[in-house]
């Protein structure tokens, strides 16, 4: 079975390198310093599981280099997906199974304005990592797992396939009973990591105080309201489990989309709180606490990008 991992940060670099060290024919694809110490060096994984090295590895910055993969995994930024999907499509078999790894309820969607939505799974990971440096990724918080199904939750044969990839090369899954409700528990976690931003603080210091916890459940609590005016299907106490959930990760933890923001890089700003602004004002529901967030990183944003908001398109516009 030939593997594709696109995008080799702290999710794909993790997840392929398990794979991978399982015996798989793993390709990696990355780019700039990090490539180059992978083809040099091989990826060098640092785990609270467990450290391990793979002396070498096959890797590329060029996606239509791929061999007509049988499985990919997508590991590189929301805002990605559209710059990429098109040579995805260039290299897929009829069977190819692309299973998406990113923050955000769209993506399976974006995806399938390009790709044969029989190609698609839908998909979303728990963990915590980095890239560390180049060639090392660091996973800190969370025991990594990969929760996906196919997007109408039909226990099918590939599914149960995927299932027995992953189980082999010792990475915790499960097959999705519904992947919708899966991936909006997953949104609305997520979404604290612009308040960490706008709060200049680490998991552990934004639950501690009462005040930032406080703003803690209520944007949880809008984005749990939102989705249940959606009427995705979603367990009452979701909010207090999440809390509790938050309440395990490393106190120095933060989010992919924090580190972002404050090294001034392009984030995922639009895909998580832009998108509940956009989807609260086209059903009705208050979003003050999201839009607070999101209207603060929104100028930081737009200079990482180096555009000027009259220039600015949002991706939440697209909103269906």
């Amino acid at each position: 079975m030939k593997i594709a991992i696109i995008g080799t940060g702290g999710v794909g670099g993790y997840f392929g390198a398990k794979l991978a060290q399982a015996g798989y024919n793993v390709t990696f694809v990355a780019r700039g310093a990090h490539l180059k110490a992978m083809q040099n060096k091989g990826l060098h994984i640092k785990s609270i599981l467990g450290d391990f090295r793979l002396d070498t590895v096959q890797a590329t910055d060029t996606i239509t280099e791929l061999d007509r993969p049988d499985v990919i995994l997508i590991g590189v930024k929301s805002w990605q997906i559209r710059e990429i999907r098109e040579d995805i499509s260039k290299i897929l078999k009829k069977d190819s199974m692309i299973i998406p790894l990113q923050n955000g309820v769209f993506i399976a969607e974006e995806l399938s304005e390009k790709i044969n939505r029989g190609n698609i799974l839908g998909g979303l990971c728990r963990i915590i990592s980095e890239i560390e440096s180049p060639g090392v990724i660091r996973h800190s918080g969370v025991t990594p797992i990969i929760i996906f199904g196919e997007l109408n939750n039909a226990k099918t044969d590939r599914v149960f396939r995927v299932q027995e990839l992953f189980r082999t090369a010792g990475i915790a899954s499960e097959i999705a009973e519904d992947i919708e409700a899966d991936l909006w528990k997953k949104f609305i976690t997520i979404c604290l990591s612009g308040l960490l931003v706008v709060s200049n603080s680490t998991y552990g210091e934004l639950r501690e105080l009462r005040g930032t916890r406080q703003l803690m459940i209520d944007l949880l609590t809008e984005i749990f309201l939102l989705s249940q005016k959606m009427g995705v299907h979603i367990e009452a106490d979701f909010v207090d489990k999440t809390v509790a959930f938050v309440d395990t990760y490393p106190y120095d933890a933060t989010s992919s989309l924090t580190r972002d923001v404050w090294d001034k890089k392009p984030s995922e700003i639009e895909y998580q709180n832009g998108t509940v602004v956009g989807l609260g004002e086209k059903y009705g529901i208050a979003t003050p606490v999201n839009a607070f967030v999101y209207h603060c990183i929104l100028p930081s944003e737009l200079r990482a990008r180096g555009q000027r908001y009259e220039a600015f398109i949002p991706n939440n516009v697209s909103i269906k």
